[in-house]
């Protein structure tokens, strides 16, 4: 009797599961469903990659190999990602990358360019280095993980790339608002830290900036199909900068960046059918 009762109860739960999730309404399973493939996804490509990146600790091109597969996973779910002013990512050189940061996602977007860069590493929060397999990976692959609440230690972390970004001529990705910032009407202000690095080991800043997602709203649980771009701004020398020169530099840059934004707000809705939902609100533009 209680074994029929499980078969029905099991029966009666997959339908509902796949009711929801092939529903055309937003709802939290099916919402929440992407996340996991995506998620899941990721992990199981890093995990098969993980005797590579075992064999060389530490080098940066593990990253470019596990790209090369993970950046297909957004496609599933209609996400397409542009790059423009790619040559500035492709110059052989040692810089520091400051990009704005909205989710998540982001980091797929990373692995869709990945390949242009070639050797590149970045700048994580201490808690994904726990999400393993990923987190031993990114690890094994020059992601530096740092503490958020222990700025001196995270400090003396990065400084430990300051030599990798000059001599092996790597770029250093950091997003500066130091959390995701989910106003998708403006950029967070900057933390000092990426500035500090540059201007310290005397290589350039490059600026990038991703148009604001404005198809995926986690409240509503609102995930449709999107377009984004991720445009290179022209890099921002530091030789011959000092300390005292950061908040301006700090300042300068912000103001590039949130006024590439709003142009880049701007473009991505005239480019949407008149009656596309928005998931978010998006920034205030002259017409």
């Amino acid at each position: 009797m209680w074994y029929n009762i499980v078969i029905i109860t099991v029966t009666l739960a997959c339908i509902i599961l796949l009711k929801q999730l092939f529903s055309s309404k937003p709802n939290k399973i099916k919402f929440n469903f992407i996340y996991f493939i995506l998620y899941f996804g990721t992990s199981l490509a890093t995990f098969l990659f993980l005797p590579m990146c075992i064999l060389r600790p530490k080098d940066v091109r593990n990253a470019t190999v596990i790209a090369k597969v993970t950046k297909h996973m957004t496609k599933l779910f209609g996400l397409r990602w542009e790059l423009r002013n790619g040559h500035i990512l492709a110059e052989d050189r040692g810089a520091v990358i400051v990009s704005n940061h909205q989710s998540s996602l982001d980091i797929f977007g990373m692995f869709d360019i990945w390949e242009v860069a070639q050797k590149l590493s970045v700048i994580a929060k201490k808690q994904l280095f726990y999400v393993w397999p990923f987190g031993l990976s990114a690890y094994l692959s020059g992601t530096v993980f740092i503490d958020r609440n222990n700025p001196k230690s995270a400090y003396k972390q990065i400084q430990v790339m300051s030599d990798v970004l000059v001599k092996n001529k790597t770029k250093l990705w950091i997003f500066p608002e130091g959390t995701r910032n989910k106003d998708c009407t403006k950029l967070m202000p900057f933390k000092r830290g990426a500035f500090k690095i540059a201007v310290n080991v005397q290589v350039p800043i490059i600026p990038v900036v991703f148009s604001p997602y404005y198809f995926i709203n986690s409240k509503k649980y609102l995930f449709n199909k999107g377009h984004v771009i991720i445009k290179f701004l022209d890099p921002v020398p530091t030789d011959g900068l000092t300390e005292e020169d950061i908040p301006n530099l700090m300042n300068r840059i912000f103001e590039v960046m949130q006024t590439e934004y709003k142009k880049l707000s701007k473009e991505v809705i005239e480019a949407l059918p008149r009656d596309y939902p928005l998931a978010v609100p998006l920034p205030q533009t002259d017409s």
